[in-house]
């Protein structure tokens, strides 16, 4: 994606960058921390995602002269701020967890050192970025457990805006989903690409049995026939008469699909083709796939629950200033005294502690009064460090970027969900499954 990302952001940054600019509070070195002091209703842990697509975002911040001129013409801020705009490019540091990385009420996800007025304008980016993409990976996490290693495709882009689309495509691709019908996300994130056919397609031919002819000479007898278009029995009749019994799969998009997939199981082998996958949509969620653990299916399709967060769309992630240098230059911690919503000020470390079996047991969050005197990790702790430095001086460390950065990030998680307690994986409702510890 190409284009500036200035604009995708609240007035209200801007307007607090004239303010600041103006009084000369601006340029001070600041520190701001994303984190969720929840995590949604019911979950038990959270993925991180969509660090790779904001180091990205924010080199992409810059005001060119389109912005600038609506930003002059709609007087949102003052001239000199303007002046200021013109030359703004982000060359602070951000330190994070990971992409992939399981996060808890508390976890320091992202710190950002910057000045004020430099690291405000992030707020937005930051927070529409973590909070979608988190929401969507821890989502797609829980639905990859259920799954108990049978493949899962996203297909949810006709579920959600089209850039959207892509970005939920390549979360999920991180939280273990196999493959997209996105294209874009495929170009875009190097994410594997999948699609054959909709009912659409049958209903275009004069019978079944001619789609079914039409897409087997035109993908192979390998293809997916989709086969509940009419009578699924039919259908999978006509499918094995037609592609033979090296047919690739059938797709069910409809019915009581545990009783269902067992009867198609059932007469594809009666038919010779014991080797024809049965892969499963028709609006699956974690519930329904671990409904159908014990069912003969091959592979999943999933589309609005995954793009939706399933019922949890956005992961309540905030965006706060937690440290600031004073008139003197030294660094005081900030926070908001608000009871109902805890703000913790101060730079923060994060490590998580395991026991002898690798198995997560605490998040431990060290806190500091600013950049300086980070937590060192005693040996021998079995303390796992959690944050990383994601960009020095506006430059993104490119191991965290692109195609290759989104792969990393699916290994990540991959190896992180082995340290969860076995706790994590219930789909019923309960707490954070290890605590928070500040020290």
């Amino acid at each position: 994606m190409t284009g500036s990302a200035a604009l995708f952001t609240d007035r209200y940054e801007l307007t607090m960058v004239d303010a600041a600019l103006r009084d000369g509070t601006g340029h001070r070195e600041s520190l701001f921390e994303a984190f969720a002091r929840r995590l949604p209703d019911g979950r038990r842990y959270g993925v991180v995602a969509g660090t790779g697509r904001l180091l990205e975002l924010i080199d992409r911040f810059r005001f060119e002269d389109a912005e600038l001129e609506w930003l002059r013409e709609h007087e949102v801020v003052q001239p000199s701020t303007l002046d200021w705009l013109a030359d703004y490019r982000f060359r602070g540091d951000i330190w994070g967890y990971r992409e992939g990385e399981a996060y808890f009420p508390g976890s320091p996800l992202l710190t950002i050192r910057a000045t004020f007025a430099e690291a405000v304008m992030l707020e937005t980016l930051v927070l529409s970025t973590l909070n979608y993409d988190s929401s969507v990976a821890s989502a797609a996490a829980r639905m990859v457990s259920v799954a108990l290693g049978r493949p899962i495709a996203e297909m949810g882009s006709r579920r959600t805006s089209e850039h959207a689309a892509v970005a939920a495509a390549r979360a999920a691709y991180i939280a273990g989903f196999d493959a997209t019908s996105n294209l874009e996300a495929g170009r875009t994130w190097g994410i594997p690409t999948m699609g054959t056919a909709a009912h659409a397609f049958t209903l275009l031919h004069d019978t079944e049995e001619r789609a079914f002819r039409s897409q087997v000479e035109a993908l192979g007898p390998s293809t997916t026939l989709l086969v509940d278009t009419y009578d699924i029995a039919q259908g999978v009749e006509l499918a094995v008469k037609v592609a033979g019994t090296g047919l690739g799969a059938v797709r069910i998009d409809s019915g009581d699909l545990p009783t269902v997939v067992a009867a198609v199981r059932e007469q594809l082998d009666s038919l010779g083709a014991v080797d024809t996958k049965i892969t499963v949509t028709s609006d699956l969620d974690e519930y329904t796939i671990a409904g159908l653990s014990a069912a003969p299916a091959d592979s999943y399709g999933v589309g609005t629950s995954v793009v939706t967060g399933s019922g949890s769309p956005a992961a309540g992630m905030v965006y706060k200033l937690v440290a600031r240098r004073d008139d003197s230059g030294e660094w005081i911690a900030v926070a908001k005294a608000s009871k109902s919503k805890l703000s913790i000020g101060g730079r923060k470390n994060a490590a998580r502690r395991l026991d002898s079996t690798r198995t997560a047991r605490e998040e431990i969050v060290y806190i500091g009064d600013g950049p300086e005197g980070e937590a060192e990790f005693e040996p021998g702790s079995r303390l796992r460090p959690l944050m990383v430095q994601l960009m020095a001086d506006g430059v993104a460390d490119p191991a965290f970027l692109g195609a290759a950065g989104t792969r990393a990030a699916r290994a990540h998680r991959a190896e992180v969900m082995q340290e969860l307690p076995i706790e994590a994986f219930r789909l019923g409702r309960g707490e954070a499954v290890i605590p928070t510890t500040y020290r």
